[in-house]
């Protein structure tokens, strides 16, 4: 029997939510119609008010999943996937109704079956929402995935990892980081390790810079509080971009284990030098002190910057820049290794863009090379040219998961190896809150820019790839 034959039961805190109404159910449903969860299981809702019993949940539920589903959706198929749906109010205080239902639950799935617990909650409800679970019993046996953030600062990590392994294992864990179930960033690792031509050319002798880029066109959208109180750097580089950089540095892992990959960006990240105030660049988009709710004299970043440096044998002096903001001039998430130059320049018309090989993180994944050739023609001089890989195209017919689809299932399969360990989870915050504590001033940039001036400083002579 597969993993995703097991019966499982899956309890969603914060079942009425902006995450459950346009990415889990979703993505449940969507796995559902292509036949990769469970034929036996159940989905509970939980939070704290009640939509109005389980048929109101139900065509709540209908209502987003039409929205965001869209060509997916199927009347039938719905009516015998919402079937399986249910809600129980909740609340850190008091779970014990929601203990009963979910072993109702557990009892109909019968002898073997699995539990699933998402905590999709606000991360100032996270520890008492887990030591309620302790309390009434629905941790056991359970596993328990998380969205970040996990802590706004070492101590509150540490805190929270010290609340969660107080009622469930490590191995039990599955701290979401939706970057990573991204096809093209696993690509990376099919990219160096299934190939025999790119793995030798990772490394400081080959490649001369990395760019991880992850640029937006729109603004805060509403969500001042949670910017005012977060800010781009924690929303984002210690967290997704960080992560990226983990999975491009790494060394080759005994076997695509999560244990195995664990502990190769758990290297990664110990190698990392202390970020030093030169290399950060904070910024606030024009106009930003004037949308509504927030502070007219704010000092949060909506973009962040940080050249970052591992101090290992393979990318001793290669910088890796990091690049992220709202209200920038296109919305973008590209991964850059740009390669060094010949030793001597033997086409004095090679100018401009040097050799690149980019990443696009888009849902539809696409891979270039870019490099120098002749032109046509009777005289020797060289052009820029690329070959690119569109990976949708190479297999017709197969279809992509979205991230969030992916790490569903690899929850409801128990593979951790996409997931953040609590000790990763711990370093990254040692390296950012040294950078927080000491903040670069903020500085200005127009909106529809690609940030402020001081940026370009951080790429150095070739710049960043962005703009093309």
């Amino acid at each position: 029997m597969t993993r995703t034959a097991v019966p499982t039961l899956f309890v969603l805190f914060g079942g009425t939510g902006d995450l459950a109404k346009r990415k889990l159910f979703p993505g449940l449903y969507r796995l559902y119609r292509r036949g990769l969860v469970p034929g036996e299981f159940r989905v509970i809702g939980t939070g704290r008010t009640s939509p109005g019993g389980d048929e109101a949940y139900r065509a709540l539920l209908e209502e987003w999943v039409r929205k965001f589903a869209g060509d997916d959706f199927d009347d039938a198929a719905w009516a015998r996937f919402a079937a399986r749906i249910t809600f129980t109010a909740s609340s850190a205080q008091d779970g014990w109704a929601l203990a009963a239902r979910v072993r109702a639950a557990q009892a109909q799935l019968g002898p073997g079956a699995e539990t699933v617990l998402y905590l999709s909650v606000p991360p100032t409800t996270m520890e008492p929402v887990v030591s309620m679970l302790g309390r009434t019993g629905l941790a056991a046996g359970a596993r328990l995935v998380l969205e970040k953030p996990f802590g706004s600062d070492l101590a509150s990590a540490r805190s929270l990892n010290a609340a969660l392994h107080g009622v469930f294992d490590e191995d039990r864990l599955f701290r979401i980081d939706h970057f990573l179930g991204k096809e093209a960033v696993q690509n990376i690792l099919a990219f160096r390790f299934a190939n025999g031509m790119f793995e030798p050319l990772w490394n400081r002798d080959r490649i001369a810079y990395v760019q991880i880029d992850v640029p937006e066109v729109i603004g805060i959208e509403g969500r001042a509080a949670f910017m005012e109180s977060t800010g781009t750097f924690r929303d984002m580089v210690c967290t997704h971009l960080f992560q990226m950089l983990g999975f491009l540095a790494l060394e080759p892992p005994a076997s695509l284990t999560a244990d195995a990959l664990r502990e190769e960006k758990r290297k990664v990240f110990a190698a990392v030098r202390d970020i030093a105030p030169r290399d950060v660049v904070f910024g606030q988009y024009d106009g930003y002190r004037a949308e509504d709710g927030v502070d007219p004299a704010s000092t949060v970043e909506t973009f962040a910057a940080v050249r970052v440096w591992v101090d290992n044998w393979r990318w001793q002096g290669v910088p890796f820049l990091l690049r992220t903001g709202k209200a920038m001039a296109e919305s973008r998430r590209t991964i850059t290794l740009g390669l060094h130059e010949p030793p001597t320049r033997l086409f004095p018309s090679a100018e401009g863009t040097p050799n690149e090989l980019v990443f696009d993180l888009s849902d539809d994944a696409r891979v270039r090379v870019e490099f120098r050739v002749k032109r046509p023609g009777p005289r020797l001089e060289v052009g820029h040219a690329q070959l690119s890989l569109d990976v949708s195209e190479a297999f017709p017919g197969e279809q992509a998961l979205e991230a969030y689809e992916r790490l569903l299932l690899d929850v409801l399969n128990d593979d951790r190896t996409l997931f953040t360990s609590a000790d990763e989870v711990e370093r990254l915050w040692e390296l950012s809150d040294p950078v927080l504590e000491g903040a670069p001033k903020v500085l200005p940039y127009p909106r529809g820019s690609w940030g402020p001036d001081a940026v370009r400083e951080l790429a150095g002579e070739r710049g960043w790839r962005l703009p093309e």
